[in-house]
């Protein structure tokens, strides 16, 4: 489910996801959650209460930044354990939890969430603990992010009973949710006559979460590189930024033969790349 709402839509969110699907392979293994056999309906009834269950461990994509482009889906793999009274009863048909995301300084009142798409399997560690696994969907195509959403986000996790009951906390942990970025190069002419002048040309740009479009990505510094022919190391030769539409031009001397590349080191919003290197002859 994808949310840009309160933790009240949330929980719901989860309710649905895990209660309206059957599943039978539940009880072959009530350790295992995958989804709830009940209903959404069977999720709100009753008076709900907040859960006494704490999550922990949570690791958000192994740790690295989160690159979204403009329609490919992103699937974001999560871990983390949970801990609840010994009496709970966590089997399939009667609990679910999940990982989510949110931009914002608090859970609770978040300027935009993004949670796992199904329950997640968790398996019992002892009669308190449930290590988890999930998976959090980005889909930048349906509208779930927008350009301001680039930067830093927080984990935190929910879960919900069949009687409603829920659990919602935040503060697991930061993360970085970027927008996927590329970066072209061309030398030219080739070939060219040694002690001549090279042209190199190129673009930067990244995804535009706004109109799922990729944009030039305007007054970066971009370092022009060089690798000699035979060699694996390649040196700076220059550092040049880019205009308002992300293009970049410069020159240089050619020398011996290599390969030339535009290389850019990242910023918060918007992870590092380096352009495909364009091999120059030079005679």
């Amino acid at each position: 489910m994808r949310i840009r709402a309160t933790v009240a839509a949330v929980t719901g969110a989860l309710a649905l996801s895990a209660f309206v699907a059957p599943a039978a392979q539940a009880a072959d293994a009530p350790s295992a959650r995958s989804e709830f056999s009940a209903t959404s309906a069977d999720a709100s009834a009753g008076a709900a209460a907040t859960l006494n269950v704490t999550f922990s461990n949570m690791k958000v994509n192994k740790g690295k930044a989160v690159v979204v482009g403009t329609s490919a889906v992103v699937a974001v793999p999560v871990t983390y354990s949970v801990t609840h009274e010994a009496s709970l009863d966590t089997s399939a048909a009667n609990f679910a939890s999940g990982p989510l995301i949110y931009k914002g300084t608090s859970v609770t009142s978040p300027s935009n969430m993004i949670i796992s798409d199904d329950p997640g399997t968790c398996t019992a560690a002892s009669t308190t603990v449930l290590n988890c696994t999930a998976t959090i969907h980005v889909r930048p195509a349906d509208g779930d992010l927008a350009n301001a959403d680039a930067g830093a986000w927080t984990a935190g996790g929910l879960a919900i009973t069949k009687g409603g009951d829920t659990k919602t906390q935040g503060g697991l942990g930061g993360l970085k949710v970027q927008r996927a970025s590329k970066l072209t190069v061309n030398a030219a002419p080739e070939p060219v006559k040694k002690g001549k002048t090279l042209t190199v040309t190129g673009r930067l740009t990244r995804a535009n979460w706004d109109t799922n479009k990729y944009s030039g990505y305007a007054t970066q510094p971009v370092k022009l590189q060089f690798r000699k022919k035979g060699s694996s190391t390649y040196t700076t030769l220059k550092t040049v930024k880019t205009d308002s539409y992300g293009n970049l031009k410069t020159t240089t001397t050619a020398t011996v033969d290599g390969y030339y590349r535009y290389s850019f080191a990242g910023t918060a919003t918007t992870p590092s790349v380096n352009a495909t290197a364009d091999y120059v002859d030079v005679q």
